[in-house]
């Protein structure tokens, strides 16, 4: 963040409520200043009367061109930030025809949602892992005069802040876990937009900016390790299938000599126990059909 930025969040601009009047009622005293101007110029008097026509007609002219330059029109979801001499007066958030002093100025600022795709950006994850990312924000203007007068150009404050988030949270998790035991980028979307959406809430409180919804649109491996990390997940995947294949072969196999001694089926020693458990294994474990040979005669 700039040295203006940290200033302007000591010491922000809180937005105000302008002193303005409705443009319509200002309207009705132009109509009434233009008529009696058009009588007094089109009267037929002479004399000292004449010099007195003259200067009705001529301050309704003056008057009426100062209504003129104080009319301006809000539409909605728009705003007027209000100034005199570059000192900040309010805003004004009525809309329609409305009318200020014409020695002040305005400035308008649109305060409906806007939606905001970030360029796809490289990050490196938890594990050091290069990879891309972008990200869907939805935010708008809150406090109009924080948006105007703390920050340079609010919406291009608004573009850092999201790519430095995105920075930040795509450094703070791995991509994913393929033991599912911690929160990751691709593994957790809720809970990555949540802590997403707080570090811009955050980051934009300065401009008076707040974020409605936000989220990721794009979440992929880098280029240049995209094909080893998928062979890395490949293996990874293989070999959790086979921890958890081997896991459960071991508490059948336990199961199955529990069985056999509790029904007092038959009684093996340890060699007996031994080869029957390196059978049950290489049965339930491999992934061919097995072919059972049928022993018929004693096992030594």
């Amino acid at each position: 963040m700039s040295d203006s930025n940290e200033a302007a969040a000591l010491n922000p601009t809180r937005e105000v409520r302008a002193v303005t009047a409705s443009g319509y009622a200002m309207l009705l005293v132009w109509i009434a200043l233009l008529i009696i101007g058009i009588w007094a110029a089109a009267s037929s008097v002479g004399g000292t009367a004449t010099e007195l026509k003259w200067g009705i007609v001529g301050v309704t002219a003056v008057v009426g061109m100062l209504i003129l330059c104080g009319f301006y029109l809000i539409n909605p979801n728009e705003a007027a930030a209000i100034q005199l001499f570059g000192s900040y007066k309010g805003t004004d958030r009525n809309t329609g025809l409305r009318w200020v002093y014409p020695w002040l100025s305005r400035k308008k600022i649109a305060v409906r949602a806007n939606n905001v795709i970030s360029d796809k950006i490289k990050v490196n994850d938890l594990r050091g892992n290069p990879i891309e990312m972008a990200a869907q924000v939805v935010w708008r203007v809150t406090d109009t005069a924080q948006a105007l007068f703390d920050v340079e150009d609010y919406k291009e404050f608004v573009m850092a802040q999201i790519e430095a988030a995105v920075r930040s949270i795509g450094s703070r998790y791995p991509y994913d876990d393929i033991e599912h035991q911690e929160i990751t980028l691709r593994g957790n979307h809720d809970e990555v937009g949540v802590e997403l959406r707080k570090a811009l809430i955050e980051r934009l409180a300065v401009a008076g900016i707040t974020v409605d919804e936000c989220g990721l649109t794009h979440l992929a491996y880098a280029q240049e390790i995209a094909g080893a990390m998928l062979r890395r997940q490949q293996a990874e995947a293989v070999i959790s299938a086979r921890r958890k294949l081997v896991e459960g072969a071991v508490g059948m196999v336990e199961m199955a000599l529990a069985q056999l001694s509790a029904k007092d089926v038959v009684h093996l020693d340890d060699e007996r126990r031994a080869a029957m458990v390196s059978n049950l294994m290489v049965v339930l474990c491999s992934e061919r059909d097995t072919h059972p040979v049928v022993n018929a005669g004693s096992l030594y």
